[in-house]
């Protein structure tokens, strides 16, 4: 089967349908993932075929007001004011998306389109007459009443409110229905609507870290996180090896994609908290959301990959994005996490309750003190991460998404359904 796969964002939006797309081609399908443009050099070098999307909305990532809103969780009057000014930033951005996505749709002769909810990929589907598969991410796409939504920063409501709380992500989504509708048929040639629902909703975690619903039905499937096949042919630089061969294993700090209002003094406090800690250190820049100094206890770098790193530190110091809780998990390593918006307050809450992590420390409250004691605290947890990986890494999430879409595509699914 020929199989699009579409997504938008950060890598830790697109790196899981990248391990997707691999495992589609080994089980002997063909598999083509639509990402932004800038993800053509990691795509490519796996061995996937790649179309490029406009880099759309991740033009704003550097936008001083946006970081100022994300360091606060998009809190209080102003932090919601600015979410509104996002969306209406983030129209025309999104337009260019989806003007791409049609092009791609129309000469990919695909049999399924598989796509996270950043990108309604359900209407160029429809255009091919062909299902449409939502994969979440993290949990808060598929209501429920067993909890809130993870999505928002709520405050805790009676259980009976839960499912409302799910309303709060379907008000986002269709404040971009004028955009959507536009290219439905602008781009598309199909009528104004909502499209049709998916036929199947994958799940990208794992049942072991975050809560499902039994009542949930059967058109939606938990399937562990998805991960790369793990990294083989990469090379640390020699200032990187000899730093791991110079002492004990350090700790890593990196908060991915986001990046406060002043790196500089991130920085200064993960460098202070690191020598508070008596502990050594790898700090990742990422895209900017720290700046620091190398030191004899401290190592700067830009990146490298997770599944590389992470099983030869002691401990992960995080933004609490669900690509790198993933990876931190399936390395058997403690946590610190200090999360800014959106689901990364759940992942936090989640790993402290496994008992993988101390409470988070939420990125707008970060002190040396803080972060130093967490991370202390972080390192006699080893044990009970060890174990919790262990669990982990016995699931394959791509193995059973790869099942799921090849009974949609003989048609089993919906016999079973």
């Amino acid at each position: 089967m020929k199989v699009l796969l579409v997504a938008h964002g950060t890598r830790g939006d697109v790196q899981p349908l990248l391990a997707l797309a691999i495992a589609l081609n080994s089980a002997g399908h063909e598999a083509l993932l639509a990402a932004p443009r800038s993800f053509a050099d990691s795509i490519r070098a796996h061995d996937v075929e790649f179309a490029p999307l406009d880099d759309g909305p991740n033009r704003l990532l550097d936008d001083p007001v946006l970081k100022e809103a994300i360091e606060g969780g998009y809190r209080g009057v102003q932090g919601k004011i600015t979410a509104l000014s996002t969306i209406r930033r983030i129209k025309p951005l999104m337009a260019n998306v989806l003007r791409d996505l049609a092009e791609v749709a129309r000469s990919s002769a695909a049999d399924i389109v598989v796509h996270t909810p950043s990108v309604p990929a359900q209407h160029a589907a429809e255009m091919l007459g062909v299902p449409s598969v939502l994969v979440a991410l993290q949990p808060g796409w598929v209501p429920t009443s067993e909890f809130p939504c993870p999505m928002v920063p709520l405050p805790k409501v009676p259980r009976f409110l839960n499912r409302a709380t799910y309303l709060t992500v379907s008000a986002t989504l269709r404040a971009y229905s004028g955009v959507v509708n536009a290219s439905r048929t602008n781009d598309l040639g199909l009528p104004r609507g909502s499209g049709p629902q998916p036929t199947l909703v994958l799940q990208a975690f794992s049942p072991l870290v975050t809560p499902v619903d039994p009542a949930w039905p059967d058109s939606v499937r938990t399937t562990g996180f998805w991960y790369l096949r793990p990294t083989t042919n990469w090379t640390p630089d020699a200032t990187l090896s000899a730093f791991l061969d110079a002492g004990p294993a350090p700790v890593y700090i990196g908060f991915g994609s986001m990046a406060g209002r002043d790196a500089q003094r991130t920085g200064d406090i993960v460098a202070e908290a690191v020598r508070a800690a008596g502990v050594r250190a790898i700090i990742a820049t990422g895209w900017g959301g720290l700046a620091a100094q190398s030191s004899d206890d401290l190592l700067v770098i830009d990146q490298a990959p997770h599944d590389w790193l992470f099983s030869r530190v002691s401990a992960v110091v995080h933004h609490g994005g669900g690509g790198t809780t993933a990876a931190a998990l399936a390395a058997g390593r403690p946590q610190v996490v200090c999360p800014f918006v959106a689901d990364q307050p759940h992942w936090a809450r989640r790993m402290h309750a496994l008992g993988v992590a101390p409470e988070p420390v939420p990125h707008r409250k970060l002190t040396t003190s803080a972060l130093a004691s967490a991370i202390s605290r972080a390192l006699t947890l080893g044990q009970r991460a060890d174990d919790l990986g262990e669990r982990i890494r016995a699931e394959n999430g791509v193995a059973t998404a790869v099942r799921e879409l090849e009974e949609v595509h003989s048609g089993r699914w919906a016999q079973r359904s």
